[in-house]
């Protein structure tokens, strides 16, 4: 694939990730209104209630509900920023990543949080993008993603102090969404084919673009 090809899929991709993440706040922020229009009812009926089976459903809604608008707005940004990120390369990989993070999030801070809480926020989706972006340039071994990581984790410092434990705050979710992204990193990454230094097996097509393919052409020319 010529240069100016994969220069174009990826403008391409970089443009539906920022549409994604456009779509994903506005569907929060309408949340948002909804769930304090009903003074957050919705927060306390559909968050994470740490062992309690009838609540494992508020691993996927849990995410879209917050408890003020200060929290929203915290969330909001750094979402944004990392979600874009994560996605840019490609919103079916960022669709896996996220269903990932939400899990992974999600039953770490059901198995672990206090049962007398309800754990709500999208920022267990944050810190997973975080740790994604932070990891995904050393598995691709994209020169860009691995810059594109050092920045933000320079730049982002401070959000490392969202995992440790404190008070009043559901660092549990921050952990494990954070973990879930470091594992997407891993799972998710490119899978470059193994080079070929010689012939095909018998029977088999030379791979396109190998040495054998190449030779296979020149032959064919009679040259």
């Amino acid at each position: 694939m010529s240069d100016g090809r994969t220069a174009e899929i990826m403008i391409a991709e970089a443009r539906k990730a920022f549409w994604v993440m456009v779509g994903f706040l506005a569907l929060i922020w309408v949340v948002q209104l909804a769930n304090w229009a009903s003074d957050y009812s919705l927060s306390y009926s559909y968050g994470i209630r740490a062992w309690d089976v009838e609540r494992l459903p508020g691993i996927v809604s849990a995410p879209l509900l917050h408890w003020s608008w200060a929290h929203i707005e915290g969330n909001s940004g750094p979402l944004f920023i990392f979600g874009f990120l994560a996605a840019y390369r490609g919103v079916r990989r960022f669709l896996g990543v996220t269903g990932l993070i939400a899990v992974a999030s999600g039953l770490g801070s059901w198995f672990t949080a206090d049962s007398s809480t309800i754990g709500a926020g999208a920022s267990g989706l944050v810190f997973g993008y975080f740790g994604y972006v932070l990891v995904r340039g050393a598995f691709d071994r994209h020169l860009i993603d691995i810059v594109i990581g050092l920045v933000m984790g320079l730049c982002f410092a401070y959000q490392f102090a969202g995992l440790l434990p404190a008070e009043g705050i559901g660092w549990q979710a921050h952990v494990f969404g954070f973990a879930g992204g470091i594992l997407g990193g891993y799972l998710f990454r490119d899978r470059r084919p193994k080079s070929t230094t010689g012939g095909a097996a018998p029977g088999e097509a030379a791979p396109p673009g190998s040495r054998a393919a190449l030779l296979k052409e020149i032959e064919d020319l009679g040259l």
